[in-house]
């Protein structure tokens, strides 16, 4: 088994932590009028009440995830 790394490490213990899917807060952050890392960062830690850390994990992870689409 691979240990999971960077910000996917994160995963599970916001999913415990805040009741949803990674899934769904990848989709609040793509269909958020903001797109700057740190802007989308402060707006879920203000609009939902996420720790820093675990806002940076999941924007990290969904802005790494779109680039790499493109």
């Amino acid at each position: 088994m691979t240990t999971v790394k960077g910000p996917a490490s994160y995963f599970p213990s916001i999913e415990k932590k805040y009741g949803q899917p990674v899934s769904h807060w990848q989709d609040a952050i793509r269909s958020s009028p903001l797109t700057r890392h740190m802007e989308l960062v402060n707006w879920l830690k203000s609009a939902y009440g996420i720790g820093h850390g675990h806002a940076n994990a999941l924007v990290a992870h969904t802005l790494a995830e779109d680039r790499a689409g493109q």
